[in-house]
């Protein structure tokens, strides 16, 4: 795609990045908005790109433990070479770690704000 086709469909305006750097609390200079801005509205160009692709005849792939369990075969069994049985656990007892936590109000933690509004 040429480069015209590209800004006429632009899709993330400067306020959108203007307001994400505000939700996300960065202050971004003149230059790094604009560099922002061309950054995300390439990433959506290339997605639409994607979504141009007939996949029609290609399943859908839902989990990559299937995948990562083949490829697996393919290589030398050892730790960190496999993901961890999804198996249900215990979690951790609450009236324990709410005695640890240094804030709490004994059902939640209590935390700083951190967004200043």
């Amino acid at each position: 795609m040429d480069s015209a086709h590209h800004a006429s469909q632009q899709k993330v305006s400067l306020e959108h990045v203007l307001r994400v750097a505000e939700l996300a609390q960065l202050e971004l200079t003149l230059d790094e908005q604009i560099e922002m801005l061309r950054d995300l509205n390439s990433i959506l160009g290339h997605v639409a790109q994607l979504n141009e692709l007939d996949t029609t005849d290609i399943p859908a792939m839902a989990q990559v433990k299937e995948v990562l369990d083949q490829v697996a075969e393919d290589f030398v069994k050892g730790p960190g070479n496999t993901l961890r049985s999804d198996q249900p656990r215990p979690s951790l007892d609450r009236k324990t770690v709410m005695e640890q936590a240094p804030e709490t109000d004994g059902i939640y933690f209590k935390v700083p704000k951190v967004i200043e509004r």
